[in-house]
């Protein structure tokens, strides 16, 4: 009789502690920002540079040289090129590192410089780093030192929600790369055929690499303990070209409302275009609004997605969801055509670009850690507005008139993905 009685307690027990962690699991993070924005500046005025300096901080660098890679035929040749050179440290970590062909040749080229004596550290994501047993045992007993971000626990499991979602490589502490490419065979090829994304990834050399590596370190320091300084990390760096430049980074607990901030200051900043390349685009009301609003100032605003070759359903579903207001008002919208499109690319004004590891969702501006590289330079934003006008003729606009004719199965499926689009 006793355990009978016992049983609806133990079992109300335990659905209490489910219950509780599946609010620590789902929590956002840090609460995001939920004001409008007022424009008193433009990305043109020396404020708007001060302002990105002392909110997101480090201040923009003189003397970069950012070079942009089209496409795992481009990418990959110059980040295994970048690694075969290293002859002091390698700190590298990423979201994607999944076996495959690709895999194995990063992982033959960093066990290769190991044994030649370089320092080479390499970050996983626990979710995304999907190496098998064996790359992963022939990494470390080749001196790799291989670690996890957030590798969950009994005690820690709201930690499986907060993923490092950096894309960061650094060699001898002088040549860094960063964007929006993982390490997996999906990236290789051009991006013209549905079975190779579209991405763009960036060289980097100069000062600003230094801001790089210290966002490794940081995440580095989280996951081990450890501290990397030294000349073997942080070497004097001189100018390598004209651009101005910084590298920020936002994660849960530690300035998560940075990159959301960073956005939302472009946009009410833009006094006459803003284009964007978004892998994943869920914006919440507050964005929706700011891009209203730039549209209803004259400023054209122009976003490329991935069309029907997406790796996530639900999560063009819940983008959709939203396009309504932004279509209303002029926002031009349109999906890329020949494979999934993974690039993520702000250029506002003609003179300010940013980069990195970023969606234009509520995950990657709250739960997980990122890495943007900002870039103030015209000559640069000229050439990534080439690149975003090869992709366009790439693509076909959505229009309201479409929008507005879905299904009502589809209407109810889209509202119903924009319910959980804060975990997408």
């Amino acid at each position: 009789m006793r355990t009978k009685r016992l049983r609806p307690v133990a079992l109300a027990v335990a659905a209490t502690i489910v219950a509780a962690l599946l609010v620590l699991n789902l929590s956002i993070g840090d609460k995001q920002i939920d004001q409008r924005f007022q424009r008193i500046y433009t990305i043109a005025d020396p404020q708007f540079e001060r302002t990105m300096g002392v909110i997101l901080g480090p201040d923009l660098a003189p003397g970069n040289k950012v070079q942009p890679l089209l496409n795992g035929e481009q990418i990959f040749p110059a980040m295994l090129g970048a690694i075969r050179s290293a002859r002091h440290s390698i700190t590298f970590e990423t979201y994607i590192f999944w076996s495959g062909r690709i895999g194995q040749e990063f992982v033959d080229a960093l066990t290769e410089r190991a044994r030649a004596g370089v320092r080479v550290h390499v970050l996983l994501d626990w979710i995304g780093g999907q190496l098998d047993d064996a790359q992963l045992r022939h990494l470390q007993n080749n001196g790799v030192h291989v670690r996890r971000y957030n590798t969950p626990h009994w005690y820690n499991l709201h930690l499986l929600n907060n993923r490092t979602h950096r894309k960061l490589l650094v060699v001898d502490g002088q040549i860094g790369f960063t964007g929006g490419v993982g390490i997996a065979d999906l990236w290789r090829g051009n991006g013209q055929h549905p079975t190779q994304w579209r991405d763009t990834h960036f060289q980097v050399q100069g000062p600003v690499v230094g801001h790089m590596q210290a966002a490794f370190i940081d995440n580095w320091l989280q996951a081990t303990g450890e501290v990397l300084h030294g000349d073997a990390y942080l070497p004097p760096l001189q100018a390598a070209g004209s651009q101005k430049a910084q590298v920020f980074t936002s994660s849960p607990g530690g300035g998560a409302e940075s990159m959301q901030l960073m956005y939302l200051l472009s946009i009410t900043s833009a006094a006459k275009v803003i284009r964007m390349s978004a892998a994943y685009f869920v914006p919440d009301t507050v964005a929706v609004n700011a891009l209203v609003a730039a549209v209803r100032r004259g400023v054209k605003v122009q976003i490329i997605l991935p069309g029907e070759h997406l790796d996530w359903e639900i999560v063009r579903r819940a983008s959709r969801a939203t396009w309504g207001p932004l279509l209303r008002a002029g926002v031009e919208i349109h999906e890329y055509v020949p494979s999934m499109y993974h690039a993520k690319v702000m250029i506002v004004d003609d003179l300010w670009v940013s980069v990195g590891s970023t969606n234009f969702d509520a995950r990657s501006f709250a739960i997980n850690d990122e890495a943007n590289l900002n870039i103030y330079d015209r000559q640069f934003a000229a050439d990534q507005h080439a690149i975003f006008e090869q992709d366009l003729r790439r693509s076909r606009r959505v229009t309201l008139a479409e929008w507005e004719s879905r299904g009502a199965l589809d209407k109810l499926l889209d509202a119903g993905a924009g319910l959980i689009s804060s975990q997408l």
